[in-house]
């Protein structure tokens, strides 16, 4: 299976992503995370990149798309993939197109999770992650122990690029200007599943689950 997932920032990609991959057996890939690791480890690309996070802008399409590309050669996602975070605008989806036709490949569904604002604020305000795992908190549910993660006992902390809330309105602001034209994108291809983001983690990936 080969998808791609988006949705506003705070919908709760990061957390079905992990699940949806679970489930059918498919690597989960996500742009942010590799930029992350790319602006930790002081990278080129990474350096390049914090500028952008630190505004809440989007990291040019050319560089995110040699990245994913590159990715995508790789030998796990030959049999399926979920692209999470990716494509971000209709540059990057007529590039996804182009590769994807390039390997005789297409895609078989794109899930849009759709939050109202107000509760992405929330979340994104509230978010914690463990600086080892990646796995993610919030303030109304922390681990059991001093903000240290209950799977790995790493450190849980404020991600950097969650920033202030003038910062997550900008991005949320560039997910509505940008972003969101892909369901339209895909609706005309006949391949769009809208998923309501809102409700238990369970209730959500049951709503995905049974779109696709």
């Amino acid at each position: 299976m080969k998808l791609v997932l988006f949705g506003p920032q705070g919908a709760g990609k990061g957390t079905q992503s992990a699940r949806i991959s679970e489930k059918y057996d498919i690597p989960s890939i996500a742009t942010g995370d590799m930029f992350r690791w790319a602006i930790a480890h002081d990278t080129e690309v990474g350096h390049s990149a914090q500028q952008y996070v630190e505004r809440g802008q989007f990291i040019p399409d050319d560089v995110t798309i040699e990245i994913v590309r590159a990715r995508l050669e790789a030998e796990d996602p030959s049999k399926g993939f979920l692209l999470e975070g990716f494509p971000r605008n209709l540059v990057q989806a007529d590039a996804l197109d182009q590769y994807l036709r390039e390997k005789g490949l297409k895609l078989d569904a794109a899930v849009v999770m759709e939050v109202p604002e107000e509760v992405s604020l929330h979340r994104l305000l509230g978010r914690r992650v463990c600086s080892n795992c990646g796995r993610n908190y919030h303030v109304d549910s922390p681990p059991s122990h001093n903000w240290t993660c209950d799977r790995c006992g790493g450190r849980v902390e404020k991600r950097f690029d969650d920033g202030a809330d003038e910062t997550i309105r900008e991005r949320l602001r560039l997910y509505h200007e940008q972003t969101e034209p892909l369901k339209a994108y895909y609706e005309s291809r006949s391949m769009l599943c809208t998923i309501d983001g809102a409700g238990s983690q369970d209730e959500v990936f049951d709503r995905i689950v049974a779109a696709l």
